[in-house]
């Protein structure tokens, strides 16, 4: 076989013998996709495998997540820190080879994927990220942002409807290094894609604003790599190559079968199909000693283009001085030595929903924080999440026309991204932005569309990323939109996610400390949950500061001097609620205390000798407050608590009988904790 081939069938087999060592995985996709990969690595992509965090580097991702075994071969094959060891503990446990590719666990593995499409949106955000960068930084004869997003992508991405919202995106942003080749193989896990899929891709992609190219010979190397060179030629269009492949490529009895997806070859198949490409039988693992030496020679050019770059900024540094300092600072995610002076603050007596303060909050750090850029799902007005004078990512206008609701101006420096209705995409994207490093993303919706993003956020959790969501509209308050847009269980739903940090501030001014507490995280997400409605800002003079918020509950009246005869505990517009109360109770003699419990992730992590000063063990006579389901509430009141919450959808009705119908009045308050009381009297 001629050399190319058998660089290939390396491919091929290192990918096969994984799956088939481990009895598990999937086979059919890395063998047709082999050639696109060795084009890819060993002709096209710009990287050094000895620092898989260098900067300016070409974005691989294999938004076809099952395919892993791909990944691996070409990670070690090409010389990152991926030895032999780990390609035969594919699967297994503790492994830098999991079953779908995982960020933070393999060098070289761009974002975490497997759910179908969410590599596909991953990659528009690492796309609009080095657009928006190379718009603030590079300037002539210093271009110190210049690299492409590169994925290979499945009929099942394609299917997806995330892909579709985060194409259609990409065509309007008009992001031109952004290319996918889509591993057309006609093959899903349960058969044939005729069955399913009958549209004309092509037509569609031309149609959302893409360069299409359609290849009928999967292993034809020099047409992928003609297609590839002319995709990199459109300036102005994403682009995406559909090659026909093989699913399963050289199985005698399983090329070209669903079989041949998601389970492996079975021993004697896969025999039968290292006879059938001209391979070692008995070798498993094998690779040739002149194919190594071909792959390995990526540390050379990748360490040649590695120096050249730090070279030309290191020249950037002497020719723009602050615009390195800036760059700098970005790639650090530090913020100015004054931010925290920026930011508001709210008086006792007015009366603001804590979304104008997040916004305010938002825009008080802008400039501290240069690094912040994000959007809504078509919702500024509602959530007051623009950043005001960061003009609109977008390629430029003609003319300088102005756009109803844009902030403009229009380029790719601008920080202000207009996602539209696109609540999946936008929080996939978002994703992208935060994996391709020197940019810290907020997404924002309503609460309640959360649940369209839901798989984007889930992944965002198990990835560690630093992204902000900023969810509005939190509760039943909402009054006459009704229980399409309440939002009742998606409280419980956030912080039932690992690595997720939900926020939701009480008044205007713990708004101001959820954004310092974002802005400080690390190790996930945050969700800052807020109100459409007004609330009190509540008096510091007499009641605990704010920034006991960062311990995720403190106690905000009735001091820590004194055991209390009851807690009430409260998050968001119902501490309020619990204030009010309070102040009932204390007049009639009661020894109460009123808990703010902003996040439960902080006041979890404290040590117990705070939890226990917040929350007496021996104070069982707890009532818990919150317009949302009550079922995780009972960890913190106890069996013999009570909890005020939803349990059933909303309602459609005016806000004030919202909150007298369904329980949260200083009277239902009084009577539960009346009764919390009463049963310790009981026992």
């Amino acid at each position: 076989m001629d050399f190319e081939t058998l660089c290939i069938n390396t491919i091929r087999m290192l990918a096969a013998d994984m799956v088939q060592k481990a009895d598990s995985g999937h086979p059919g996709m890395p063998m047709g996709a082999a050639p696109m990969a060795y084009v890819l690595w060993s002709k096209v992509m710009k990287y050094n495998p000895a620092d898989p965090k260098w900067f300016d580097r070409d974005r691989f991702l294999l938004s076809a997540g099952h395919g892993s075994a791909l990944l691996y071969s070409m990670l070690h094959l090409t010389g990152y820190d991926l030895p032999m060891e780990q390609l035969k503990n594919f699967r297994q446990w503790g492994s830098q080879t999991p079953g779908h590719p995982e960020y933070g666990r393999t060098p070289g593995v761009e974002c975490t994927t497997g759910p179908l499409g969410q590599g596909f949106a991953n990659g528009v955000g690492m796309a609009i990220a080095e657009r928006h960068l190379a718009a603030r930084f590079n300037q002539p004869g210093h271009e110190i942002v210049d690299h492409y997003t590169f994925s290979i992508v499945s009929d099942g991405d394609i299917m997806e409807g995330i892909a579709s919202e985060a194409a259609s995106l990409a065509g309007q942003f008009r992001l031109g290094k952004l290319i996918y080749l889509y591993d057309n193989n006609h093959i899903t896990l349960a058969g044939e894609t005729s069955l399913t899929l009958s549209e004309n891709v092509g037509k569609r992609f031309e149609a959302y604003g893409w360069h299409f190219q359609a290849m009928e010979d999967g292993n034809d190397t020099g047409a992928i790599l003609k297609a590839i060179n002319a995709a990199k030629e459109e300036k102005d269009r994403p682009s995406l190559i559909s090659v026909r492949t093989h699913i399963g490529f050289g199985s005698p009895h399983k090329q070209d079968t669903f079989e041949a997806h998601g389970s492996p070859l079975g021993e004697e198949e896969l025999k039968e199909t290292k006879k059938n490409l001209g391979w070692p039988v008995d070798k498993p693992f094998y690779i040739p000693d002149e194919v190594r030496d071909y792959f390995r020679k990526a540390a050379e050019r990748g360490k040649a283009a590695q120096d050249g770059w730090e070279k030309m900024l290191e020249s950037y540094g002497k020719t723009s001085p602050e615009m390195k300092k800036l760059w700098g600072q970005m790639m650090g995610g530090k913020l100015s030595a004054d931010w925290e002076q920026k930011l508001p603050s709210f008086k006792a007596g007015e009366k603001v929903p804590t979304r104008k303060a997040n916004g305010k909050a938002m825009n008080a750090i802008a400039d501290s924080a240069p690094f912040l850029i994000g959007g809504s799902g078509d919702l500024n007005p509602s959530t007051f999440t623009q950043l005001d004078g960061k003009g609109t990512f977008e390629p430029p206008r003609a003319g300088g026309e102005k756009v109803q609701g844009s902030v403009g101006p229009w380029s790719y420096a601008g920080r202000n991204i207009a996602y539209g209705v696109r609540e999946h995409a936008m929080c996939g994207i978002t994703s992208g932005l935060a994996l391709h490093e020197g940019l810290m993303p907020y997404a924002s919706t309503f609460l309640i569309f959360s649940d369209y993003a839901r798989a984007s956020i889930r992944l965002a959790c198990l990835m560690g990323l630093k992204v902000v969501y900023a969810f509005t509209h939190d509760s039943v308050m909402l009054g006459e939109d009704g229980p399409t847009h309440q939002p009742i269980e998606h409280l419980a739903s956030l912080r039932a996610m690992p690595n997720m940090t939900v926020i939701r501030p009480a008044d205007a001014n713990e708004a101001v400390e959820a954004w310092k507490a974002a802005l400080l995280h690390e190790g996930g997400p945050v969700s800052l949950i807020l109100t459409r409605q007004k609330l009190d800002v509540i008096d510091r003079s007499r009641y605990a500061a704010a920034d006991g918020l960062h311990k995720g509950a403190y106690i905000l009246a009735g001091g820590a001097e004194e055991i209390p005869e009851v807690i009430l505990i409260a998050t968001g517009s119902e501490v309020n609620l619990a204030l009010a109360a309070y102040e009932k109770l204390a007049s009639g003699g009661v020894k109460a205390r009123v808990v703010s419990m902003p996040c439960w992730n902080y006041f979890d992590s404290q040590p117990d000798s705070y939890k226990n000063k917040v929350l007496p063990p021996e104070v069982t006579e707890r009532v818990a407050i919150e317009a949302a389901a009550t079922l995780d509430w009972y960890k913190y009141v106890g069996l013999d608590g009570a909890v005020i919450g939803i349990d059933s959808f909303g309602a459609s009705a005016p806000e004030k009988v919202n909150l007298e119908k369904f329980g949260f009045t200083v009277d239902h308050v009084l009577h539960q904790a009346k009764e919390v009381m009463a049963r310790k009297v009981a026992r």
